[in-house]
């Protein structure tokens, strides 16, 4: 365990020194702001909105940008040290190759969970000291909530990017593959979902199997944790509309984030005792 959090600590401090961590944070605070104050433009309207429509808009900024950032800064947790001629001797230490993944991984996702935190706590403060409305029990809780499930975003993201890293050879090709599974999840997948349901007319059937594939995409999953929370009314009709045939548990949500991060993260010591290095 001491070895693990040697490591967790490093890649904590890299991530912080390289600038990435304390840029993640400014920009989740600047686009929050910015969403909650302009947020209302296109109806002619300028300042702060309320605050469950700033909460689903937030939701769909963080689907997109929470899950690049865990791929770009954990793609090369261990292609980039074979690549740099390193891996041969950090594996000469005494350190076996399962904490070696285990450090990496829990050093990213605290930074990155540490970003996310300040980043949106940040805004969140301002805006309630600006929308005095806002100041109230629930808000906090859905704050929390989204908070929580934003940095489980993020390791899963961090887990599927350390799966990237240790099943390829050079950093190159886990870059490609990082943005391909960027793609993939963000936008192909609710892409594929949306052409069965339209040339499909919908039938009964395909609306009773539609919200449990949802679970099949760590984003999904993680809007269904906030926007079901919020219900309708907060710009998110479109989204409810769409899981209305089916309710959705908190507990079974988070149980399906966490898979969603122990699942890829076993693998990926799976695939790193059987590499050759």
């Amino acid at each position: 365990m001491s070895s693990i959090l040697i490591i967790a600590r490093k890649e904590f401090r890299d991530d912080f020194r390289n600038r990435w961590t304390i840029a993640m944070a400014v920009l989740f605070a600047v686009l929050a702001l910015s969403i909650s104050y302009f947020g209302g433009a296109a109806a002619g309207k300028i300042g702060f909105t309320s605050f469950d429509a700033t909460l689903a808009s937030l939701t769909t900024l963080a689907a997109f940008v929470i899950p690049l950032i865990g791929l770009l800064i954990a793609y090369d947790m261990v292609v980039g040290e074979q690549d740099n001629g390193t891996l041969l001797l950090v594996l000469s230490y005494p350190i076996s190759r399962v904490e070696l993944v285990a450090g990496k991984f829990v050093g990213h996702c605290s930074a990155l969970a540490t970003a996310t935190l300040v980043g949106f706590g940040v805004a969140v403060v301002i805006i309630q000291i600006m929308q005095p409305e806002a100041r109230t029990t629930a808000a906090w809780l859905n704050m929390g909530n989204f908070v929580l499930s934003a940095s489980m975003l993020g390791a899963s993201f961090v887990a599927l990017a350390s799966v990237i890293s240790v099943m390829t050879h050079d950093k190159a090709r886990a870059a490609g593959l990082a943005l391909v599974t960027w793609l993939g999840t963000v936008i192909i997948f609710d892409l594929c979902l949306l052409a069965v349901l339209v040339f499909s007319g919908g039938n009964q059937w395909e609306q009773s199997l539609f919200p449990h594939l949802l679970y099949l995409n760590p984003i999904d999953v993680f809007r269904l944790i906030n926007l079901t929370t919020l219900g309708s009314g907060s710009g998110n009709e479109l989204f409810m509309g769409m899981t209305a045939t089916h309710v959705y548990r908190p507990w079974v949500l988070y149980l399906v984030m966490s898979l969603w991060i122990v699942i890829p993260f076993a693998l990926a010591q799976f695939l790193f005792r059987r590499k050759e290095v």
